[in-house]
Order: C-alpha cells, then sequence, then structure tokens
C-alpha cells in the first residue's frame, strides 16, 4: 500500500498545519468530501425523522407498546452509545473511507430488513443492528471533515454539514407523514436504501481513505471490552428504569456496574501501550465541557422531542402528513441556522453562539410546556422556530470545541466521543423524561377517570397498565380490550378523551420543563469553553 504523506522531512519545512492534506486527483477534495459524508448523514437523519412521525402507526400495526416503541429508539441508541468510539478508532486505524463506506452499505441494508419485519421484536432487532452500521458512519464523516478542511474553514464545513443533517430532518415529517398516510409505515424505512446508494457511489469516487500521521496501527482490545460494556450497562440501566424504577436493585446494580467498569477503564487507560481513549483528552476542559453539552442538547432534545409526534396525532388529532408540516418550520430553521451558527462561531468563537443557542432552547421548551389541548399552528410555529434557531448554534459550537480539542491523530477518537455523547444523551432523554410522563399519568389518572367507564380502583393490574399506557402515548383508551370489553356511548367516550388529554398533557409538560432547566443548566457551563487549535501537532496521510 502505497502512502503519500506531508509530514516534514530533515530537509524540508515544516507543513502548514492549517493547509488541507495532498491528494490524489478528486479524491479527498474538501468539498467533494463534504458532499459525500452529507448523503451519509443524511440518511442517518432522514431515519431519525420519519421514525418519529411512524411510532403511532407502528404502534397499531405490531400492538407495540409505549415501551416497544421507547425500545425503537433506545435499541438504536444503545448500539450507537456502545460502538461509537470503537468505530472511531477503527477510521483511525483502517482509513475513515474504508469504515465510512461498510458503515453506509450496512445501514442501507439493515434499513430494507426492517420494513420487512412481521413483529416488533424483528423489528426493534433490525434497529439495534442498523445503529451498528450508524456508529461506523457518523465518526468517521466528522474525521473526514477534519483531515480534509484546513482549520479556518473546519467551522464552515461543520455548519454545511449540520444544514445537510436538518434538510433531511425537514423533508423527513413531509415524506415520512406522506409514506405512513399513504402507503404505510414500511415505506419510510425503503427510502435509505437509493440515499445509501448514492453514498456508496459517491465516496467511492471522492472520498480518501486518510489516515493521520501518527495514529496507532494497534487497537486496545481490553479498553474496547471494558468500555463497551460499561456503555451498555449505562444505557441499559437508564432504559429499564421506567420498568424497574430508579431505586430498585436491577437498575442500582446496573448502574454500578457501568460506574465500576468506567473506573477500571480510565486506569487501564493509563497503563495500555496505545489506548483507546487517552485521559489526557479530558484534562483539556473545554473538550470535556463540549462533551457535557452534547449530552444536555441530546437529553432536551431526544426526550422532549419524543413525545411532540404523540401529542400532535393523539391530543391534537393531527395525521402525520399535518404532523410532519406542524414541524416543519423547527426543521427549515436548523437548515438555515447550522451555517449560520458555524459563521458565527468561526467570527465570535463558541462561547457567545452555544450560550444564544441554550438560551433560545431553554425558552422555546418552556413555551412548549404550554400548549394546551387544542394548539393552533401559530402556537407552536413560533416555539419551534426558537428551537430549530437554539439548537443549532449548540451541535454546531459543541461538535468544534469536542473535535477542535482534541489532537488530529486522535480525529476519529474525538468523533466518536462527540457522537456517543449524543447518544447516552438521547437515551437518557427518552428514559429520564419517558419514566417521568409515565409516572405523572400513573398518578394523575385514576382521580380524572370518569365513573361512567367503571371503577378504575377495582380494575385489574393489567387492564390499569394498557389504559395508562395507552394515555402516556397521547391516545385516548377507547379500545374495548382496553375498557374490558365495553361498549360506551357519547358522553362517556368523551369524559374518557378529556381525562386522557388533559393527564397526558400535564405529563408532557413537566418533561418540556425539565428540559428547559438543563438547557438554563448549560448555559454556565459555556461560559467557560473556547475554540479547538483544529490542526495542531499532526498531519493527514492518503493511505
Amino acid at each position: 500500500m502505497s502512502q503519500t504523506s506531508t509530514a516534514a522531512t530533515p530537509d524540508a519545512p515544516p507543513p502548514d498545519p492549517s493547509a488541507p492534506p495532498a491528494r490524489k486527483g478528486m479524491q479527498g477534495h474538501p468539498w467533494l468530501t463534504l458532499l459525500a459524508v452529507a448523503f451519509g448523514v443524511m440518511m442517518v437523519a432522514l431515519d431519525g425523522t420519519v421514525v418519529g412521525i411512524a411510532n403511532p402507526a407502528i404502534s397499531k400495526d405490531l400492538d407495540a407498546s409505549l415501551a416497544d416503541l421507547q425500545w425503537v429508539t433506545n435499541g438504536y441508541l444503545l448500539a450507537l452509545a456502545v460502538c461509537l468510539i470503537p468505530a472511531g478508532k477503527l477510521g483511525d486505524r483502517y482509513g475513515h473511507k474504508t469504515i465510512f463506506l461498510i458503515g453506509a452499505a450496512g445501514f442501507a441494508a439493515t434499513s430494507l430488513l426492517i420494513a420487512f419485519s412481521q413483529s416488533v421484536s424483528m423489528l426493534i432487532a433490525f434497529r439495534v443492528l442498523q445503529g451498528v452500521f450508524g456508529a461506523l458512519l457518523q465518526p468517521t464523516a466528522l474525521g473526514l471533515l477534519r483531515n480534509s478542511f484546513p482549520g479556518n474553514k473546519l467551522n464552515m464545513a461543520i455548519g454545511i454539514w449540520g444544514a445537510a443533517i436538518s434538510t433531511a430532518t425537514a423533508a423527513g415529517p413531509i415524506v415520512g407523514g406522506l409514506l405512513v398516510e399513504h402507503v404505510s409505515w414500511q415505506s419510510v424505512f425503503y427510502i435509505n436504501v437509493p440515499i445509501g446508494v448514492l453514498t456508496l457511489v459517491v465516496g467511492i469516487w471522492a472520498l480518501a481513505n486518510s489516515r493521520v500521521a501518527g495514529a496507532s496501527n494497534r487497537i486496545d482490545y481490553l479498553g474496547v471490552v471494558l468500555l463497551s460494556v460499561a456503555m451498555f450497562c449505562l444505557v441499559w440501566g437508564v432504559i429499564k428504569s421506567g420498568e424497574k424504577g430508579w431505586g430498585s436493585a436491577y437498575t442500582l446494580g446496573f448502574m454500578a456496574a457501568a460506574v465500576i467498569l468506567l473506573v477500571v477503564f480510565a486506569l487501564w487507560q493509563t497503563r495500555a501501550a496505545e489506548p483507546l481513549m487517552p485521559m489526557g483528552m479530558f484534562r483539556n476542559r473545554s473538550f470535556s465541557i463540549g462533551i457535557v453539552l452534547m449530552i444536555f442538547m441530546a437529553f432536551a432534545m431526544f426526550g422532549a422531542m419524543f413525545f411532540i409526534t404523540f401529542y400532535l396525532q393523539g391530543v391534537n388529532g393531527l395525521s402525520p402528513t399535518e404532523t410532519g408540516v406542524r414541524m416543519l418550520p423547527m426543521s427549515v430553521v436548523m437548515m438555515i441556522g447550522s451555517p449560520i451558527g458555524g459563521l458565527a462561531i468561526t467570527k465570535l468563537g463558541p462561547r457567545i453562539p452555544i450560550i444564544a443557542g441554550l438560551a433560545l432552547s431553554a425558552t422555546a421548551m418552556a413555551l412548549l410546556a404550554r400548549l394546551g389541548e387544542d394548539a393552533s399552528f401559530g402556537a407552536t410555529m413560533l416555539p419551534f422556530v426558537l428551537l430549530g434557531f437554539g439548537l443549532s448554534p449548540i451541535m454546531v459550537g459543541a461538535t468544534d470545541i469536542i473535535v477542535g480539542n482534541a489532537s488530529l491523530e486522535l480525529s476519529g477518537v474525538a468523533s466518536g466521543i462527540q457522537q456517543a455523547a449524543m447518544q447516552v444523551g438521547g437515551a437518557l432523554g427518552t428514559a429520564v423524561l419517558g419514566a417521568v410522563v409515565a409516572a405523572k399519568v400513573s398518578s394523575v389518572l385514576p382521580d380524572r377517570w370518569p365513573a361512567a367507564a367503571g371503577d378504575y380502583a377495582t380494575m385489574p393490574h393489567g387492564q390499569r397498565e394498557g389504559i395508562e399506557g395507552s394515555v402516556a402515548q397521547g391516545f385516548p383508551p377507547l379500545r374495548p380490550d382496553l375498557l374490558g370489553g365495553k361498549q360506551l356511548d357519547g358522553p362517556a367516550t368523551e369524559a374518557i378523551r378529556h381525562a386522557s388529554d388533559t393527564t397526558f398533557l400535564d405529563g408532557m409538560q413537566l418533561a418540556f420543563t425539565i428540559a428547559a432547566i438543563t438547557m438554563a443548566v448549560g448555559i454556565v457551563l459555556a461560559l467557560f469553553v473556547r475554540q479547538g487549535e483544529k490542526r495542531e501537532g499532526a498531519v493527514a496521510v492518503h493511505v
């Protein structure tokens, strides 16, 4: 295998660290690289959006409970959280192009398998596998950008990369809504296949299989095992907390195991000859704060927005297409806001744009917490617009201070940590806020249950669980199997609908309030961040 390096020799001056790496032909061209990775991340972003729109249809078709639907999301997040950092290391070791293309092919193939699922268990299993391939895509995409763009243009590239994600997010609700409403929920996964093929074609042509001079040729297998098991215990414990209870021995056991394994992993990293995650990375204050900010952002966004589709379809009675249109302002604004955020961070540094984004996001969450049973388009548009403008600089800025404050030879690992922080935050958000909503429903619904529908206190435990599960998804429990086979008249049906809607709103409003507080806490942390050095101390090679 031939290599072309830009590393300095004794007879040549050192390379300009702000210059892009050498390349052959069009391979490795910065803007073509951005185009190729944009297709890959758009596929992942589109998948995330359409799954949210499809959740109610999946629930009806596969008889999925709220816990099942959380697993459709959390199984994917769990696989990502476990695999992202090792995937970043694989990109540093074997070349980011190779791992990226494997991820693109696998993601498209598993999307097809998901569409063929005949049960919710099968769907969840393929979503987990899809998460593994998604883990190969995401950190290598950022690694490719980091290795292709000069430092003074990297923020702009990350902003455009974020705009590509937002474009897919903007298209997802509309396309997904139309497909769910007029075709089937399975069809929303088919659209990943042509995008995956396009990603492979452009990627093979445009990407250079870049590694970094100084990147280790060895893999810390013990570190991979320790970190993967620790991440699994952490995310699994959080996910199961809603079912088992936060104070249960089951949940506490997994949390304790995660802490112990993370401590052992950290100790091992100080002794390993070629550590998976050098602990010196975390001595950089901005790098560590960036990870926490990414977790906070994902916690609020994934956790709170998990329920917005249930609110719009269940409480407001909108169709999937109408739900997509209602959410479109947020997605379109994110599409515009991401490159603007990148430019602002280049001019001002990350601190001010991130603080502004956190403030806007906290305000948006507070406004969403005030939604009632019948919110108009205007009532949701303002908070969605604020949230779109708020999330963009947080995403770009946190990515900048994580990836930019790591040395170039650890760009894949840093990108994996950035993505892992997002997935852990998302899993925490859906699990914690899901548990908050479920607990609120369980505490409030018995007092609001209409007497005409039966004595709630004397209902079998399983029946109450079914009713509360339906209410926690925003849908009134009007099916005969949930009502013990009873056929109710109009007034009783309307009484159940009102009790269900107001109870769900109490839970959702509490979830948005917690999300708003989380964003507000992030403002304090953002006061202490600084911009990264981008390319200090390493140069890229093409393999």
